[in-house]
């Protein structure tokens, strides 16, 4: 059964959001896994293609504007407003306002929410869709700290 995780960050901040983001998809990217990242725009898929060459200093992810063109290393993280690509398509990462294109082959999607209510209304109709389609779903309030 796919799954979607809802993170939910303590604060209004964009900056946050795509670092928090970052983190999750350098995580990603060590286990090895192929992923695909969900924006708005380009302007957004730019701005978290900069913030991922310099969140860390000594990270390194290979990563790059989806526009058609499948990357020849392939575990490049692609990051873009289009269908993600076939391999691409298990592990999604949500930063879009929008329910993600063609969820069929796809394990796991992670929804990065901040404490903005209108972004988190949005979240709260995805959420009810992504249950409607059959995912097991998981919530984590990054504001409570174990």
């Amino acid at each position: 059964m796919p799954e979607a995780s809802f993170y939910i960050l303590p604060s209004r901040s964009l900056s946050e959001r795509y670092l928090f983001a970052c983190k999750l998809i350098e995580k990603a990217y060590r286990s090895g896994q192929f992923c695909y990242v969900y924006t708005d725009s380009d302007r957004q898929s730019e701005q978290l293609d900069n913030q991922l060459w310099t969140f860390r200093e000594n990270s390194f992810i290979p990563h790059q504007i989806y526009e058609d063109n499948i990357p020849e290393y392939e575990q490049t993280i692609l990051i873009g407003t289009k269908a993600a690509p076939e391999k691409w398509r298990k592990l999604i990462f949500n930063l879009s306002s929008k329910y993600p294109d063609d969820l069929t082959q796809t394990e796991r999607v992670l929804e990065i929410l901040d404490n903005d209510e209108k972004l988190k209304l949005a979240g709260r109709h995805r959420y009810r869709q992504y249950k409607q389609d059959g995912f097991e779903m998981t919530s984590h309030n990054m504001s409570i700290q174990p």
